[in-house]
């Protein structure tokens, strides 16, 4: 199963990221990329992407990550109705009780 996902680059602190094409069961930084669709610049918040070459890889099943697939859809690349989001994460306080919008109010006393 073909997998497209991001393939860190640059150096220490600067990052570079290639969207690949690959075996889902290989380590991103294995080297063996079937192809290289695209690149990211997180710095620069710039994207380039082969729209036609995704395209054909999510036709024929190729399954995206859930930050490429983030990145695809802010790029108008339409996602296979098969793909299903990663579920977003909810956050609770460990100690709900011990919050002070939690507690009960005290009462004010009256002033007259």
């Amino acid at each position: 199963m073909l997998a497209i996902r991001m393939q860190r680059n640059g150096r220490t602190h600067h990052p570079v990221y290639r969207i690949v094409v690959q075996e889902s069961q290989r380590h991103p930084l294995s080297g063996r990329v079937v192809a290289e669709v695209g690149s990211y610049n997180p710095e620069t918040k710039q994207t380039v992407l082969d729209k036609e070459k995704i395209e054909f890889y999510l036709k024929n099943g190729a399954q995206p990550s859930s930050r490429v697939a983030f990145t695809l859809e802010k790029n108008g690349i339409k996602l296979p109705s098969w793909y299903k989001k990663a579920p977003t994460k909810q956050k609770s306080p460990k100690h709900a009780d011990k919050l002070r919008k939690n507690q009960p109010k005290e009462e004010q006393p009256a002033t007259e």
